[in-house]
């Protein structure tokens, strides 16, 4: 398998911005969407699968992310948006197949939005797009409450790749925190605009309810809902179930 490792710039909306990225295999474009405090090793799992599917896999590091050096003030969905229409836009030059899981689904569906033409297939997994859709009890209730060991094990995590170093994980952590407590606020009624063939996928026990992904598939015409069992960790608890989904899904023109 051809793998790439590397940074490379884009110039919107922040002019020479510097995001790291994978690109594993040849073939047919398809970007992968990490969520908040990951990067592009949590596709670990599906990147082999997709590459013998046929595609060239394309992982971006949003900035503050991974490898990607943290630039703004504040965290919000539309810059993280308008970061990735640049990297398809600049990097990739053509639509590609877009699969987006937690925050990065989020990102994903404001590409979608915003962009049409970029997306081939749009995939969506584990995640709410108001906060009527949130589940109680979940994550952002546990950042909440993080003790000093959670904090250290992010924070160890976060310093093994990011140039900006481990004292600078604070910042990164409640810049998320802010943002994840406040957005998204997506209306579902917009989400008519979307034009790519769509599969909404979540856990049986994730941080989404039944009820807003199945208002998130009427929403958007001809979209589709797959259900598996497991947490809002389903592509690492259940790679085999997410990678067979992913397969036939986007094998379809």
């Amino acid at each position: 398998m051809t793998t790439t490792s590397e940074y490379t710039t884009i110039t919107h909306p922040r002019p020479g911005t510097r995001v790291w990225h994978e690109i594993h295999g040849e073939g047919r474009p398809l970007v992968l969407l990490h969520g908040a405090f990951a990067g592009a090793s949590s596709w670990g799992a599906q990147v082999p699968a997709l590459v013998d599917g046929g595609w060239k896999v394309f992982v971006p590091e949003r900035h503050g992310h991974g490898h990607s050096p943290d630039v703004t003030d504040e965290f919000h969905y539309a810059d993280m948006a308008s970061e990735t229409i640049a990297y398809l836009d600049e990097v990739i030059g053509s639509p590609a197949e877009l699969v987006g899981w937690s925050d990065g689904a989020v990102v994903a569906l404001l590409v979608a939005l915003s962009r049409p033409d970029l997306v081939r297939h749009l995939v969506l997994i584990g995640q709410y797009y108001n906060s009527s859709g949130r589940a109680v009890g979940g994550i952002l209730d546990a950042l909440e409450s993080a003790d000093d060991d959670l904090m250290s094990f992010f924070s160890a995590e976060y310093a093994e790749t990011s140039p900006d170093g481990a004292d600078h994980f604070p910042v990164i952590f409640e810049k998320t925190m802010a943002m994840i407590r406040s957005e998204p606020e997506i209306d579902l009624a917009e989400l008519s605009a979307i034009t790519a063939p769509t599969l909404v996928v979540q856990g049986d026990r994730d941080e989404v309810t039944l009820d807003h992904s199945r208002d998130v598939v009427a929403a958007i015409a001809g979209a589709r809902l797959c259900v598996i069992p497991g947490s809002h960790l389903i592509p690492i608890e259940a790679p085999d179930a997410v990678n067979s989904v992913l397969l036939r899904f986007l094998g379809e023109e």
